[in-house]
């Protein structure tokens, strides 16, 4: 799952850049050169937006980037994140139930059934 966030890139007299994202409060980071920056920011944001659901609370809805302000030596651009990326894998027991025949099968043929169960469901999901 992507998402989507306006961001504020601040050139810095060192040559560095700091990043603020104007809805996320306390949402903030800094990267060597712009690119470096880019990076960053994706990584904060996944992050931050990460660390909010894990809490159970609801981020600020992206505000149009038409609507950000910047002053002289900053500049607004859109910042998208995989949130899957952030994500703690912790791994669970899920029963399921399959025919006999099925089960039996893919026991000979030596298959990893929570392997395909997961690729399966990834690809349904589409992630």
């Amino acid at each position: 799952m992507n998402a989507v966030y306006p961001a504020v890139f601040i050139h810095e007299r060192t040559g560095e850049y700091s990043v603020i994202f104007p809805d996320l409060d306390g949402c903030a980071t800094c990267g060597d050169n712009l690119e470096h920056a880019i990076g960053m920011a994706q990584e904060a944001l996944g992050l931050y937006l990460v660390t909010l659901e894990e809490r159970k609370e609801t981020a600020a809805p992206a505000s149009d980037i038409a609507s950000i302000k910047t002053k002289q030596g900053e500049f607004a651009t859109l910042i998208m994140t995989e949130l899957n990326r952030y994500r703690r894998n912790k791994s669970v027991n899920t029963m399921i139930t399959l025919p006999a025949w099925l089960k039996e099968a893919g026991e000979l043929a030596h298959v990893n059934f929570s392997g395909v169960l997961q690729e399966a469901l990834k690809q349904k999901l589409g992630y």
